[in-house]
């Protein structure tokens, strides 16, 4: 009898299998392209082949830029202060307003969360001009605007800067996940905390939040990732090469005018996509495990 059942449930889930295996099959290609195409002179579909058509051709030219052009490294810096910067800017503001507008009852309580909604319905290429203006401003502040380390500061052309508006832009997206994730999570142990005296913030720090960590790893590896695939942000306010982030460096090797080096390209696309695999592999845990909170909490 259990093995009836159990052929009629393998039965059963070999069409879904297969339909996300034909809709993942041409991802898979262009990453396997991807990868053969930084190791080749030129390829032909997914076959690597030399100067005179045959197979072969393959090469280290393509990973030349790691030690021919040291800016590279700069860039590759810069994108991972933008990345960390804006994971732990947007954590920290978002788990904090998350479980305030999740647990907490205050006046305009439902007008915030449909003003974050509405935020973040905004495309941020609409924001483009006022955010100059505000940046252009902050760079007239002494100390902050243009004087501080490692950032620059917050003005406009400055590191700071452009992580200052990703993690506002990053915002209303953490804010709501953040409250669905606070939203699940049952109000007794939370109760008896606060009965025997805990305050809001033990509450928060030592109770609750090590009860959302799925959902803090989810948040954090869209953060990070936007963080280091951003473009318009970084690509808009910083004029100088060497404070920008790697994402409009590879928009640059994509001339209008000068032929383009597609192997490169994909080589320089596979270095950028190396720390954000390296990411995943630390927090995949925390993701499989992302159904595992409580039960929802009351209101």
């Amino acid at each position: 009898m259990e093995d009836t059942f159990g052929a009629g449930s393998r039965s059963r889930a070999v069409l879904p299998l297969t339909l996300l295996s034909l809709l993942t099959l041409p991802i898979l290609v262009g990453y396997v392209w991807v990868i053969i195409s930084t190791f080749a002179t030129r390829t032909y579909g997914l076959v690597p082949v030399d100067a005179d058509g045959n197979f072969g051709g393959f090469t280290l030219r393509n990973w030349a830029f790691l030690w021919e052009e040291p800016i590279v490294w700069r860039l590759a810096a810069n994108t991972f202060v933008l990345a960390i910067s804006l994971t732990i800017g947007v954590l920290v503001v978002s788990s904090m307003a998350g479980y305030a507008l999740s647990r907490i009852s205050f006046p305009g309580r439902k007008s915030f969360l449909a003003t974050t909604l509405i935020l973040h319905a905004f495309p941020s290429v609409t924001l483009l001009i006022a955010i100059y203006f505000v940046l252009r401003w902050i760079g007239g502040i002494p100390v902050i605007g243009r004087d501080l380390p490692l950032i620059g500061g917050f003005g406009y052309n400055t590191l700071g800067g452009v992580i200052l508006v990703s993690v506002a832009l990053e915002l209303p997206l953490g804010i709501w996940l953040m409250k669905g994730f606070f939203d699940q999570v049952s109000w007794d142990m939370e109760r008896a905390a606060l009965i025997d005296g805990c305050s809001r913030w033990r509450v928060w720090w030592q109770i609750v939040m090590p009860m959302i960590r799925p959902g803090i790893a989810a948040l954090a590896i869209f953060t990070f990732i936007s963080g280091w695939n951003a473009f318009l942000i970084p690509y808009t306010f910083m004029t100088s090469q060497e404070k920008s982030t790697l994402a409009p460096y590879l928009r640059g090797l994509v001339g209008a005018t000068v032929p383009v080096n597609y192997s490169e390209v994909a080589a320089v696309g596979l270095f950028q996509l190396i720390p954000i695999l390296i990411f995943f592999l630390f927090t995949q845990n925390y993701l499989l495990s992302i159904f595992a909170g409580g039960a929802k909490g009351g209101q």
